[in-house]
C-alpha cells in the first residue's frame, strides 16, 4: 500500500510538472484574484473553525484572500451543489466534510455525485468528538449514564447536531451496545445543541471537542468519554468510550477541500501544495490541535479513497439501522 501510494505521488508530481510547463502565463499566475471557499455548514461549527484557521494561512502564503462563505442547508447539500455548478477555474473551492460526501448521499437523493462531480484537493484535518452530559444528570461515567437511562427509558434526549442522520447512527450504535433508550431532537447546528445541554433541555450529546471544550473546562457541562482509539490531549483525564466500557465504539470524522469537475490539474496541484504547506505550518498545527482537531493535509488521492470507503461503510450502517433523512 505504501509503495503504491509513493509511486502514485511520484507519477502525479511528474505529470504536474510537465503540465505546468505547458500552461499559458495566465494559468501559471494562479491565483490572481480572491478565492471563494463555500462552507456548507454553520459558522462556529468544528469544520468552520478548522477552515478559517487554515484559510488564513493559505491567504498569507499565496497573496490572495480566501473568502469563506457559509451556506448551510439540507445538511450541507445546498453548498455542495453550488460547488458542483461553479466555474471550474480554481476560484471556487468547496469545504466538504465526510457527512456531506458519505452519509447524506446514502439517506436522500442529492444533486451531486460525491465521487464523480468533484476533483479532490486534500483532506484538511480530522475532528475529535466527546460525549458530554448536563451537569444535572447524576451520571459521572459512561456506564452510569446508561444505567440512569435504563431506569427511565426515553427520558433522556440527545441532540443530533448539524447532521441529524449521522448523529442518529452514532446513538443507535451506542444504544445497541448499551441497551439505553433515547429520544432524538434535531438541531440545525451543534452550537445550539451544546447550549441546550448546559441548560438541561437535553441531557446528552456527542459533540466536536472544538465546540464544547470551553464549557467542559469552566464546568458548565461534563465530559464522559471520547469515541477515539486514544484519549484527547486536550482532555487527558477523560477516558475513551472503549475504556469506559463500550469496546470498539469509536469514529473519526474529517473535512476536505474539493473543486468542481474539470478544474485544471495544475490548479489542483497548486491548491494541494498550498493546503499541505499551511496545515504543516507550526502555528497552524498548534491552533488546530488546540481546537481538538488532527492536522492532516493529505494528497488528493486520500479524499477519493476515504470517500469511497465511507460511502460503503455508511451504506451498511444506514441499512442496518434503517436511518432516514430528518
Amino acid at each position: 500500500m505504501k509503495n503504491s501510494l509513493t509511486r502514485f505521488l511520484a507519477s502525479a508530481a511528474l505529470a504536474a510538472a510537465l503540465s505546468t510547463a505547458a500552461l499559458p502565463c495566465a494559468a501559471q499566475a494562479y491565483p490572481s484574484k480572491p478565492i471563494l471557499a463555500v462552507m456548507p455548514l454553520q459558522a462556529g461549527s468544528a469544520v468552520d473553525v478548522m477552515i478559517r484557521i487554515v484559510a488564513q494561512k493559505m491567504s498569507e502564503n499565496i497573496g490572495q484572500q480566501i473568502v469563506i462563505e457559509n451556506q448551510p442547508g439540507a445538511a450541507g447539500s445546498i453548498g455542495a451543489e453550488r460547488v458542483k455548478r461553479a466555474v471550474p477555474d480554481g476560484y471556487t473551492v468547496g469545504v466538504l466534510n465526510d457527512s456531506i460526501l458519505t452519509m447524506i448521499p446514502n439517506i436522500r437523493q442529492v444533486a451531486y455525485d460525491p465521487v464523480k462531480d468533484f476533483v479532490p484537493v486534500g483532506v484538511v484535518a480530522a475532528i475529535t468528538w466527546v460525549m458530554v452530559v448536563s451537569n444535572e444528570l447524576p451520571a459521572k461515567t459512561v456506564p452510569s449514564s446508561w444505567r440512569w437511562r435504563r431506569a427511565g427509558p426515553g427520558r433522556s434526549t440527545t441532540p443530533p447536531g448539524a447532521t441529524a442522520a449521522r448523529s442518529t447512527s452514532r446513538w443507535r450504535r451506542f444504544k445497541a451496545a448499551t441497551g439505553i433508550d433515547v429520544v432524538h431532537i434535531p438541531y440545525r447546528g451543534a452550537t445550539q445543541a451544546a447550549v441546550d445541554v448546559m441548560s438541561n433541555r437535553v441531557q446528552a450529546h456527542f459533540s466536536a471537542v472544538s465546540i464544547v471544550l470551553p464549557y467542559i473546562k469552566d464546568g458548565r457541562m461534563r465530559a464522559l468519554g471520547v469515541p477515539s482509539s486514544a484519549r484527547s490531549p486536550l482532555l487527558p483525564e477523560v477516558p475513551t468510550v472503549a475504556e469506559a466500557g463500550v469496546p470498539g465504539f469509536e469514529w473519526r470524522t474529517w473535512a476536505s477541500f474539493v473543486v468542481p469537475l474539470a478544474t485544471p490539474g495544475p490548479v489542483v496541484e497548486r491548491l494541494n501544495a498550498e493546503l499541505v504547506k499551511a496545515v504543516n505550518a507550526p502555528e497552524v498545527r498548534e491552533k488546530l490541535i488546540a481546537q481538538g482537531l488532527e492536522p492532516i493535509g493529505s494528497p488528493p488521492a486520500m479524499v477519493t479513497q476515504w470517500t469511497q470507503d465511507g460511502l460503503k461503510r455508511m451504506r451498511d450502517i444506514v441499512q442496518r439501522a434503517k436511518i432516514q433523512a430528518e
